[in-house]
């Protein structure tokens, strides 16, 4: 009995083997192809890893930005790519231990690019501004001419509590009544009263408000001898210049977000919050003080800081490709989707957020448009920006200009000409009682009320 038990045994092991063997197989498979539907991002060749994007509201990248496979030819996203892997700890294990704010991987990513592609002489053909983008986007190292002396930006010297907000206003030396018309209206620096008072204790909200104008050095060649002696004369008055030595052009605008960036992370250490704008925006600033402390006082205001800018956010825009445009880029140069990002004539973010900007600028490459630079940067942060019907960076609606509460009702406004921020401020003190209850806007232009 005892053998014939064993030969049972055996035929059974001999017959269910196999089945258990293909079994174990197809469970392994099955759980291979689980974990990498897990990893993958179903909706382009971009690695995500899960649980990395804590905000919902997150915008999916569009499927061509930041691709893991090169494009094409064209120049940005070959550099970037090269970059990418350069900072790769599985591509490029030697450079592991290197700083995350090394900058020399860009110069790098860039020789060995334009090595490979003969030098940068297929944009000879192209319009001049792409042309001489091209020939320095790997400079940024540029000496400051002219600066705040001992401080980040000009303020009230008797500071009694920390700078709530830096006003910094992307100018140039011949836009003198841009800057004299914000000294004298909505840029004023000192304490500002916000639009409402503490309810138990009657006391005026407010903060402290420094500015700064950012510059770049103009081409002598059209200008009298006498224009920097000007702008040094003006910076000494106002104390709010701050000036590098390269040529003020629109492309160059992204290397003022860079340098900026860097200063404010040297000098601006208390600093809770950034205005980032054209010299040519209207702003709110009662409203803009109280909108800015009301986001001091939600819960784990520390961690939201570390991710927050606000404005009117773009999505799935893309590249214009016509040569008579001054925001032309050639498929040569870009290839793909712009990411989110917010429109820059006038954006807030916060100090925490300028720092992480700041070091994450030195592992991209620059782009010739400073808001979608941004908005590259943030991406690689892993953020997004906070849309707010109150940013107009495209005016309103027109059938919305009669209103006479028109302009308590925003944060912001783009395109304004000096005379009319003038007018403007002066219309919004004779208003102010009348429009006192007039809430910020909740919806864009043209969206309904």
């Amino acid at each position: 009995m005892a053998v014939c038990h064993c030969n049972w045994y055996g035929v059974v092991i001999c017959l269910c083997s196999p089945c258990i063997c293909l079994l174990l197989l197809l469970l392994f498979t099955y759980t291979c192809l689980m974990l990498s539907k897990n990893v993958t991002n179903p909706k382009g060749a971009h690695f995500v890893a899960p649980g990395t994007f804590r905000n919902d509201s997150f915008a999916p990248m569009p499927k061509s930005f930041w691709a893991l496979s090169l494009q094409g030819n064209s120049l940005w996203n070959h550099l970037q790519l090269v970059t990418e892997r350069h900072h790769n700890p599985i591509l490029a294990p030697h450079n592991r231990k290197m700083r995350f704010d090394n900058e020399s991987l860009l110069w790098q990513g860039f020789s060995e690019v334009t090595h490979l592609e003969n030098g940068t002489s297929k944009f000879d053909m192209q319009p001049q501004p792409i042309k001489d983008f091209v020939s320095h986007m790997h400079q940024r190292d540029y000496p400051i001419l002219l600066q705040p002396d001992g401080m980040c930006g000009a303020g009230a010297k008797n500071e009694k509590k920390r700078p709530l907000l830096l006003i910094a206003i992307k100018s140039s030396e011949l836009n003198l009544r841009n800057r004299q018309a914000i000294r004298r209206t909505w840029g004023q620096v000192g304490w500002v009263a916000g639009h409402s008072r503490n309810k138990s204790s009657g006391e005026e909200i407010g903060g402290y408000v420094r500015r700064v104008f950012l510059l770049g050095r103009e081409n002598r060649e059209n200008l009298s001898a006498g224009v920097s002696e000007f702008l040094q004369t003006e910076s000494e008055l106002y104390g709010d210049i701050l000036q590098w030595d390269f040529k003020d052009t629109f492309f160059n605008l992204t290397l003022k977000d860079v340098l900026f960036w860097s200063w404010f992370s040297n000098v601006c250490g208390s600093i809770q919050f950034v205005l980032k704008g054209d010299d040519d925006v209207f702003v709110n600033s009662m409203k803009m003080i109280t909108y800015l402390q009301d986001q001091l006082k939600k819960p784990q205001v520390h961690e939201t800081m570390k991710d927050f800018m606000v404005g009117q956010v773009i999505s799935e825009a893309a590249p214009i490709r016509a040569r008579n445009s001054k925001y032309f880029i050639p498929e040569s140069f870009y290839k793909g989707l712009y990411p989110l990002y917010a429109g820059g004539g006038g954006v807030v973010y916060s100090g925490l957020l300028t720092r992480r900007l700041h070091l994450m600028s030195k592992r991209v490459h620059l782009f010739p448009i400073d808001d979608v630079y941004v908005g590259m940067c943030m991406v690689r942060l892993n953020i997004s920006p906070i849309n707010h019907p109150a940013f107009l960076t495209f005016d309103f609606a027109a059938k919305e200009e009669k209103d006479p509460c028109l302009y308590h009702s925003i944060l912001l406004v783009h395109k304004r000409s000096p005379q009319e921020i003038v007018n403007l401020w002066a219309d919004m003190k004779k208003t102010q009682t009348q429009c006192w209850d007039v809430p910020l806007r909740k919806t864009g232009p043209g969206q309904g009320t």
